[in-house]
């Protein structure tokens, strides 16, 4: 009855006519985000996080938490009509959507994936309604041990979720980690790496880094792939005399895709550092191995795009259950959430939903509200958000340009950290181009600190002895499943691979290497 009793006051938390407005606003923001290729939820998160200053902090979450997740559906349009995803984890959605869009069938194709991303998120949302009280209760023991072994968690997952770089992966951390040094030191009232600076006594606000990062990094990075070039006239279009809605036999074959999916999808979403992007493609291998047309995959196969879709959105449901629970953000897009809860006051963590239950609980019940408004836009608005993707990048990078450096100039009146952000802003090109991780650089300047603290905390407590992990049974449990995720991480990573060496028709490339 509790259960209900917290869901009910967070729906009446929601449902305030100010709370929908924001809720509805970031449903349409987080799905024009998706659809613009090249960016992705963390950039627009980064980008607008600003903007929200000033705001309820309830309905600001609301708002950005609807951008990530609404990103998700944007971004399969693109995926299905263009062949190019909007953002990392509609990657899958490309192999079967596209190859739909060329037989005519963009139309029910892009209702099927509204469907899929609904089903996901809705079976996601569900999920955390029901897992997320009984992770908060565990988790309730937790100290500065267990905090400061949750921080390492994130990093390490994340790391191991880079793969063959994961070494440039480790050095991005630790810049971010170093960063998260600069500023006043609090145990001892010193200035480190300020050179001087009173503005940078503070700190280094990880708004500047995360808008230069993947704002301005990601538009540099869409030029030099060259997605300006991508025109107007090579748009999919639907045959109208195939009709714009899915017909039953569509419905007929996807119904367990979109349960196998959803709860795929989850599962891999709640896992620190896995995400949404290796749970569509996980999905997506594991719905060609149910087939029974398997052969059909990459050739316009609707339960190859309903699988993935499916698992992307309840993935980015999942995510949020270590992010409330634990405060682990296990991808870029859940570190710019934590930043948001920590600007206003808000840290998430075992103690949590107990003390802040309005605000958890009012989170959860969104979801429910803007996976609902999410699928009536993408069915009802998508001539609209077509006409997003005619939009020429020469026409969209200064008004993203003008937006960074407003959002960021706002925050505190700096120039310095305008001047922050475009360095930011070209060494995040620099670190997409050569394998770096603007994700893990973000992530160690938002656990950095927080991490920093736990251990010190923990060495005051056992007066310099690390032994104090060992002596613990939570500190132990969370040794045990950062081992086990740190075995089982890289072969989810070679079962996304092998979905991709499928699209391309390379399954035996991928069973020679031991996939």
């Amino acid at each position: 009855m509790d259960l209900f009793a917290d869901l009910w006051m967070g729906l009446s938390v929601a449902i305030s006519p100010i709370n929908l407005v924001y809720l509805l606003i970031g449903a349409m923001v987080g799905m024009i985000v998706g659809i613009i290729p090249g960016f992705g939820p963390a950039a627009g998160l980064a980008i607008l996080l600003p903007v929200t200053f000033g705001m309820d902090p309830i309905g600001a979450v609301m708002m950005l938490a609807a951008i990530y997740y609404g990103a998700m559906y944007g971004g399969t349009i693109t995926s299905i009509l263009l062949n190019t995803p909007g953002e990392s984890a509609t990657v899958a959605s490309t192999f079967d959507g596209y190859p739909l869009a060329q037989k005519g069938r963009a139309g029910p194709a892009l209702v099927m994936q509204a469907v899929a991303s609904f089903t996901g998120g809705t079976v996601g949302v569900i999920l955390i309604t029901l897992l997320a009280p009984a992770f908060s209760h565990v988790a309730r023991n937790f100290g500065p041990p267990e905090y400061f072994l949750l921080a390492l968690l994130g990093m390490l997952t994340l790391i191991v979720m880079i793969g063959e770089n994961w070494k440039l992966g480790v050095l991005s951390a630790l810049i971010g980690f170093a960063l998260g040094t600069v500023g006043v030191d609090l145990e001892t009232g010193q200035s480190r790496y300020t050179f001087g600076s009173a503005e940078l006594i503070g700190g280094i606000h990880f708004i500047p880094i995360a808008i230069g990062l993947f704002g301005l990094g990601e538009l540099y990075f869409a030029f030099y792939r060259g997605l300006h070039r991508i025109g107007s006239g090579s748009i999919a279009q639907y045959d109208r005399k195939k009709g714009f809605w899915p017909d039953l036999a569509d419905w007929v074959d996807t119904k367990f895709t979109l349960v196998r999916g959803s709860i795929l999808g989850f599962v891999v979403g709640v896992i620190p550092g896995a995400g949404a992007t290796i749970a569509s493609l996980m999905a997506y291998s594991f719905e060609r191995s149910f087939s029974k047309r398997p052969k059909n995959f990459g050739k316009g196969e609707m339960a190859g795009l309903v699988a993935p879709e499916a698992a992307n959105n309840a993935a980015s449901s999942g995510a949020m259950i270590p992010l409330l629970t634990l405060g682990i953000p296990g991808s870029a897009s859940t570190a710019v959430l934590l930043a948001a809860f920590l600007l206003w006051g808000m840290r998430p963590g075992p103690l949590f939903m107990t003390q802040n239950p309005e605000f958890a609980w009012g989170l959860i019940a969104s979801m429910y509200l803007g996976n609902m408004a999410l699928l009536a836009l993408n069915i009802f608005a998508i001539p609209l958000f077509v006409q997003i993707i005619r939009v020429p990048y020469r026409i969209l990078a200064p008004i993203v340009l003008v937006i960074c450096t407003l959002g960021t100039f706002s925050v505190s009146s700096s120039m310095i950290e305008v001047y922050l952000m475009f360095t930011a802003g070209i060494v995040g090109f620099f670190m997409r181009l050569y394998g770096f991780s603007p994700a893990a650089l973000v992530l160690g300047l938002v656990l950095g600190p927080l991490a920093e603290e736990a251990l010190r905390q923990t060495l005051t407590i056992s007066r310099g002895s690390f032994w104090i992990f060992l002596e613990r049974n939570g500190s132990i449990g969370i040794i045990v499943t950062t081992a086990v995720l740190l075995l089982v991480l890289p072969l989810m990573q070679r079962i996304g691979r092998r979905a991709g060496a499928l699209k391309q028709g390379t399954v035996s490339e991928a069973e020679d290497a031991g996939v």
